[in-house]
Protein backbone atom coordinates (compact mmCIF):
# COMPACT_ATOMS: atom_id res chain seq x y z
CA UNK A 1 0.00 0.00 0.00
CA UNK A 2 2.51 2.70 1.04
CA UNK A 3 4.61 1.95 -2.48
CA UNK A 4 1.50 1.92 -4.19
CA UNK A 5 0.66 5.44 -3.03
CA UNK A 6 4.21 6.55 -3.63
CA UNK A 7 4.49 5.51 -7.30
CA UNK A 8 1.32 7.66 -7.88
CA UNK A 9 3.02 10.57 -6.22
CA UNK A 10 5.82 9.83 -8.69
CA UNK A 11 3.75 9.91 -11.26
CA UNK A 12 1.94 12.95 -10.23
CA UNK A 13 4.92 14.44 -9.73
CA UNK A 14 6.55 13.06 -13.27
CA UNK A 15 2.97 14.79 -15.21
CA UNK A 16 3.40 18.27 -14.02
CA UNK A 17 6.82 18.79 -14.76
CA UNK A 18 5.68 20.00 -18.60
CA UNK A 19 3.20 22.59 -17.30
CA UNK A 20 6.02 23.66 -14.90
CA UNK A 21 8.77 24.43 -17.82
CA UNK A 22 6.31 26.17 -19.99
CA UNK A 23 4.64 28.61 -16.76
CA UNK A 24 8.79 29.15 -15.79
CA UNK A 25 8.64 30.43 -19.67
CA UNK A 26 6.08 32.57 -18.89
CA UNK A 27 2.87 30.65 -20.05
CA UNK A 28 -0.35 31.51 -17.89
CA UNK A 29 -2.41 28.24 -18.87
CA UNK A 30 0.45 25.92 -17.87
CA UNK A 31 0.67 27.89 -14.68
CA UNK A 32 -2.66 27.22 -13.72
CA UNK A 33 -2.24 23.70 -14.77
CA UNK A 34 0.88 23.68 -13.02
CA UNK A 35 -0.52 25.13 -9.41
CA UNK A 36 -3.60 22.12 -10.35
CA UNK A 37 -0.61 19.56 -10.22
CA UNK A 38 0.76 20.56 -6.97
CA UNK A 39 -2.82 20.78 -5.46
CA UNK A 40 -3.06 17.01 -6.83
CA UNK A 41 1.00 16.29 -5.44
CA UNK A 42 -0.14 17.42 -1.73
CA UNK A 43 -2.72 15.17 -2.01
CA UNK A 44 -1.00 12.13 -3.45
CA UNK A 45 2.07 13.24 -0.86
CA UNK A 46 -1.41 13.38 2.21
CA UNK A 47 -2.18 9.46 0.80
CA UNK A 48 1.63 8.56 1.38
CA UNK A 49 1.90 9.69 5.13
CA UNK A 50 -1.61 8.33 5.86
CA UNK A 51 -0.26 5.07 4.06
CA UNK A 52 2.88 5.16 6.46
CA UNK A 53 1.04 5.73 9.73
CA UNK A 54 -1.46 2.68 8.66
CA UNK A 55 1.86 0.69 8.69
CA UNK A 56 2.49 1.51 12.31
CA UNK A 57 -0.37 0.16 13.28
CA UNK A 58 -0.13 -3.23 11.55
CA UNK A 59 2.22 -6.39 12.05
CA UNK A 60 5.39 -5.99 10.47
CA UNK A 61 5.12 -8.93 7.25
CA UNK A 62 7.62 -11.88 7.62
Amino acid sequence: MIMQSYEKLLAVVGNAREDIEKAVGGNRAAGTRARKHMQEVRSAAQEVRNAILAGRAEPPKA
